[in-house]
């Protein structure tokens, strides 16, 4: 791994992948033996405290990160400042598993906590990042009108979604963060349910998505 840039694989974890890891450890095994570089974004401090534990349990190289670590998020009262990817580097090219706690450096106060899927969006952009993985049980978005699975979305797409008030406002957020992380420079986004087993090498490897996948080169 001799660069984070462009080989950043950043997944957002939520509490019931964390309750029911599936294949998760495996698949992230899976995903750094083929040359990307596994960041994840934990929801709140004792989660990822928690998953860190448990991914140490059978690799040791798992690592608890804070915002604050190395100034590496920088929390503004708008938002996200610049994300400094010094840290994140020397982690995964030393060859450890970056988890963040979703906490942002305040250099003049205290810490602040921040949305991890807008943590995740930032990330995603400043490492240029293969991909950004949203774990979300609702599995991906479906359409109000019609019920269905939507596989692949634009952008544009994505923003309509993003707005339409029948959508819960979690799915919703969440679908503006993939579109973020996208813009921000990341290959593609998913929106997929990370309890099902080998659900991030899916969307990685096959064509196939399990959820639904954001994209800038997308066309309806």
């Amino acid at each position: 791994m001799a660069h984070i840039i462009g080989s950043a694989f950043v997944v957002r974890v939520n509490r019931s992948a964390i309750d029911q890891l599936a294949t998760l450890i495996d698949d992230l095994a899976f995903i750094r033996e083929n040359g990307l570089s596994p960041i994840l974004v934990a929801p709140d401090r004792e989660s990822a405290r928690r998953l860190v534990r448990v991914i140490n349990r059978s690799s040791n190289d798992a690592v608890c990160v804070s915002g604050a670590d190395a100034a590496t998020i920088p929390a503004r009262p708008d938002g996200i400042g610049n994300v400094q990817i010094g840290l994140l580097h020397a982690l995964a090219s030393s060859g450890f598993l970056p988890v963040l706690e979703p906490v942002g450096y305040a250099p003049f106060g205290d810490e602040i906590e921040l949305d991890a899927d807008t943590l995740t969006a930032a990330i995603a952009g400043a490492t240029e990042a293969n991909r950004a993985l949203f774990f979300s049980d609702t599995g991906g978005v479906t359409d109000p009108t019609t019920s269905a699975k939507i596989g692949e979305l634009s952008i544009e797409e994505a923003l309509l979604f993003a707005e339409d008030q029948r959508l819960e406002p979690g799915l919703r957020a969440t679908i503006r963060a993939a579109v973020q992380g996208v813009k921000g420079g990341a290959g593609a986004a998913q929106i997929i349910d990370g309890r099902i087993a080998h659900a991030m090498i899916v969307e990685l490897l096959t064509k196939r998505h399990l959820g639904t996948q954001v994209s800038a080169t997308h066309l309806a």
